[in-house]
């Protein structure tokens, strides 16, 4: 579906832009029975004088949609959610938690300001003041695009002089919104980072990603696999053992999520955590009921909180062994809220 059409029966809608992630989604909704419909925020119309159709809706707008040729997607996500909860539709991720999936900045601020550790960042407005600013940091340190997902932008110098470089070379990867991030670089303990799953505001498993292979892409989903012998995927949390800093290289066959998957469960990592009840209470003050938080543990004893991601996808090894499907709590949650509104 490309508009709200009315519909004879309520449902639940998912509103998404990526075909590809979807296919374990509408398994988990078919083996429960609950009925689903998408919309594709890619293009489409919405008459504001109109009833929205009855249902429940779910947001799942990626930070990385223009990557995908969906430059309007964010657009489109906003308008539809505001229409949406201004005529009292029962919104999961509303129109507010865009913000926290299309900026960093808001993300960081937000995690800061509730008093959870995370990366020193400084948030640099157009091209004028990169070189400045980072000849405040210490060296080595990243770059990072503020609306990003697929480690976009992000990039490990060593020294000043090989920013300045890529600044004014062509080489420089301009982002969507025009806000690059400059921020400390952290080192692992261990060669591994965590992403906490979180769903109806409830702690459901963590996650350990391999980090050992270097760069990669922090996409748990199967449809991010990185195939073998693939190059350029840059790193989301750059997290590495504490005697090699220097070893980041390019995508390869360690890479692809398959037999020898980089995720598993953590079990160490339990709803009792310190950690994971401080960010249970984050996400209920924000609103937000469904996101994977990702933190590593530094070697300086650190344990830092770096990104949330409010469309979060599920691992399918990951899923196979959980003591809990993310994905069937999910839908079930989704499914309990259209049975209230039945009634």
């Amino acid at each position: 579906m490309r508009d709200f059409t009315p519909q004879a029966e309520p449902a639940v809608y998912v509103l998404h832009e990526n075909e590809d992630w979807l296919p374990p989604l509408r398994e988990a909704f078919a083996a429960q029975g609950v009925p689903l419909r998408e919309i594709e925020l890619t293009s489409g119309s919405i008459d504001l004088a109109a009833e929205p159709p009855q249902g429940v809706f779910w947001s799942r707008l990626s930070a990385s949609s223009h990557t995908r040729d969906h430059g309007n997607a964010k657009e489109y996500a906003r308008a539809a959610l505001r229409w949406l909860e201004a005529h009292g539709r029962r919104v999961v991720n509303g129109a507010h938690v865009i913000e926290f999936e299309v900026s960093k900045v808001a993300q960081t601020s937000a995690l800061a300001a509730a008093g959870f550790d995370v990366p020193h960042t400084v948030a640099v407005f157009g091209k004028d003041e990169l070189v400045s600013r980072a000849a405040e940091l210490a060296t080595p340190f990243i770059t990072k695009h503020n609306q990003g997902g697929k480690g976009l932008g992000v990039r490990r110098f060593d020294r000043l002089e090989e920013f300045v470089t890529y600044v004014d070379g062509t080489d420089f990867e301009e982002p969507i919104d025009g806000i690059t991030l400059l921020q400390e670089y952290l080192v692992g303990a261990e060669a591994f980072i965590t992403r906490a799953e979180f769903v109806d505001g409830e702690f459901v498993y963590a996650v350990r990603v391999d980090t050992s292979a270097g760069s990669f892409e922090l996409c748990p989903a199967e449809a991010c696999a990185v195939p073998v012998g693939a190059g350029g995927v840059e790193v989301e949390a750059l997290a590495a053992a504490p005697i090699q800093l220097g070893d980041f290289a390019p995508a390869a066959a360690a890479c692809e999520v398959g037999a020898d998957s980089l995720f598993s469960i953590r079990e160490s990592v339990t709803a009792d955590d310190e950690l994971i009840v401080r960010l249970r209470d984050f996400l209920a003050a924000n609103r937000i009921e469904v996101a994977g938080i990702e933190f590593m543990e530094t070697v300086d004893g650190r344990r830092v909180v770096y990104d949330i991601n409010t469309n979060t996808n599920y691992n399918p090894d990951v899923e196979a062994i959980a003591p809990a499907s993310a994905a069937a709590s999910l839908v079930r949650a989704l499914g309990r809220d259209l049975d209230q509104l039945r009634k």
